[in-house]
């Protein structure tokens, strides 16, 4: 197999002319006219033109890696401790399983889910690049933007969706505090499908978020300390609180056993089983935009552990909590903010508040995790030269929060919903050629400065891997058919629903395994690399002879 042996050389666009000349120093000449004003005023003082990167594009340098093992492991400890995780549990017991059950598949679709995760994220750990850039070495310099594309439009999605349930947060603190503002008179037309308090709510809370997206994602590590403290205390509280006041194993949520068997029981489990791993595919597929940020590779292990472990006890706290209120309030609430909305008295109010307060933060850091800092990073790699981590954050909160009005979605709009809910039919293939690539492929063995070479050895032919193309179609097309039931009135054949209900391990494994095949039978020999090249690496041509504490565009510059 022929390799690229030759790290004498770095291609450095950044600062070099077309003939590899040292450009000239000269400064350009001011721009005239506004709108070249404008946009000589919106480009960011970090971007390279040339590199097609900025600073936050950029491999995280030294000072910036300050994730420990215990800021991963309350980062994802935080996102399942969340008004979110309460519920998780409501939509198996809904398709036949019982809790117990429910708990087993919830489990293992989590360990499923840390795991992928875990082991994508390594790429982020060694080379200190997001998904966008690495994504560039299975897909393509082009192809990639498509995966981009697709990934951003989810995270922007369910950021209107969480953003919607942050704004429940703050209105129950609201109640809390003013119990007459229950009582608001609703100005707004039946139409809007959302009533003057809670457009109230939603503002608030949309206002009170913006603070948060300023601050670098390497500081924010603060929040999901503080929620990781405060919302465990709040969940455990409600529970006691509960078992206190119904007792434990005596409601009907606790009695109710399958309510399916034998073929339709296994097939219900592995639907909610797909289902749980569905809603993780997103986190599957971004998980170096974090764990670019650790300190050291080992750092983001804890991450196996601390998902399936928080998620299950999380989902055992909210079916204690849902069936204790089926006796307390004669209906099951699976929402603990519905549950604390009935606390009245003077002393309920203040823990009403105080546990509504714990879930705001709780959302917002859950906002940011998942989808706001993830969307934030795809528009970075596709406009660097105007959009960084910070600006993209502003964009994802506005077109989120206001542009796709999520209280429309979540009223009167199920087949959208639903589409998106089965997005992972496309997720799970592009995570499996991320994954059979890193592995499998080039055997975690990257030029980390050709990723960022618009003409270097990843690029392929018209930009385009078509290998990752083929794995790709084959990873989602057969799913097609079974996935158009849930968004349509459409009938298919039963077999065609089934493998839907697998959709994820299906997908996944199919293009993981055929992008691998593929790259066997006609290897991209040009994108393989006898050593790994990263802007750690000070045995390399490309940085032993400048400081480790050099930039990224220095490193390259002087590599030449």
């Amino acid at each position: 197999m022929e390799v690229k042996g030759n790290y004498d050389v770095h291609f450095v666009a950044a600062d070099y002319d077309s003939n590899d000349t040292v450009a000239s120093d000269a400064q350009p000449a001011e721009p005239v006219g506004f709108w070249a004003k404008f946009d000589k005023w919106i480009q960011l003082d970090s971007a390279s033109e040339s590199r097609y990167s900025n600073h936050d594009l950029d491999p995280v340098p030294v000072e910036e890696r300050t994730w420990l093992t215990r800021h991963y492991a309350l980062f994802w400890i935080s996102d399942h401790l969340s008004v979110s995780g309460f519920r998780t549990a409501a939509s198996v017991m809904a398709i036949g399983l019982s809790w117990k059950l429910s708990l087993v598949c919830i489990a293992l679709a989590n360990i499923i889910v840390g795991g992928v995760i875990t082991a994508n994220g390594i790429g982020g750990t060694k080379y200190h690049i997001p998904f966008s850039i690495q994504s560039r070495a299975s897909y393509g310099y082009y192809l990639s933007y498509l995966m981009i594309v697709m990934r951003m439009i989810v995270g922007i999605f369910w950021y209107g969706v969480q953003a919607y349930t942050g704004a429940e947060c703050v209105q129950s603190m609201i109640y809390a505090i003013w119990p007459s503002f229950q009582n608001v008179k609703n100005q707004l037309p039946t139409s809007a499908h959302i009533t003057t308090q809670f457009m109230i709510s939603y503002v608030i809370y949309f206002i009170s978020c913006l603070p948060f997206h300023y601050v670098g994602v390497h500081k924010v590590k603060w929040l999901f300390l503080l929620k990781s403290i405060t919302t465990p205390i709040v969940a455990f509280a409600i529970m006691g609180w509960t078992i206190k006041q119904v007792g434990l194993g005596q409601t009907s949520l606790f009695k109710q056993g399958n309510t399916r068997s034998g073929t339709a029981l296994a097939w219900a489990f592995m639907s909610g089983l797909n289902s749980n791993i569905g809603g993780g595919t997103t986190l599957m597929v971004n998980a170096p935009d974090y764990s670019r940020y650790a300190r050291r590779r080992s750092d983001t292990y804890v991450t196996a552990v601390a998902i399936p472990l928080t998620a299950t006890v999380m989902t055992f706290i909210g079916v204690v909590v849902a069936s204790g209120s089926k006796i307390l309030y004669g209906k099951i609430l699976w929402d603990p903010l519905l549950v604390i909305n009935h606390w009245t008295s003077k002393g309920g109010r203040a823990a009403a508040f105080f546990c509504a307060l714990s879930f705001y933060f709780s959302q917002l850091g859950l906002n940011i995790a998942a989808n706001s800092l993830a969307s934030a990073n795809d528009m970075n790699c596709l406009l660097p030269k105007y959009i960084n981590i910070r600006r993209g954050q502003f964009i994802s909160a506005v077109v989120g929060a206001w542009a796709l009005t999520p209280w429309n979605i979540l009223t009167s709009a199920p087949a959208f919903l639903n589409f998106m809910s089965g997005y992972s039919v496309w997720l799970g293939p592009l995570a499996g050629i991320l994954v059979s690539d890193f592995y499998f492929v080039h055997k975690q063995k990257y030029d980390v400065y050709e990723l960022y070479n618009f003409d270097g050895i990843y690029r392929y032919k018209y930009g385009i891997n078509w290998r990752a193309f083929a794995a790709f179609t084959i990873g989602w097309v057969p799913l097609l058919p079974g996935f158009i039931p849930t968004v349509s009135s459409a009938t298919v054949a039963t077999g065609m629903v089934h493998l839907y209900e697998v959709g994820f391990f299906y997908g996944f494994g199919a293009a993981a395994l055929s992008y691998f095949v593929i790259c066997k039978l006609w290897p991209a020999k040009e994108t393989y690399v006898e050593r790994a090249v990263s802007i750690d690496d000070e045995t390399s041509d490309a940085v032993d002879v400048v400081e480790t504490s050099a930039s990224f565009g220095e490193k390259k510059r002087l590599s030449v």
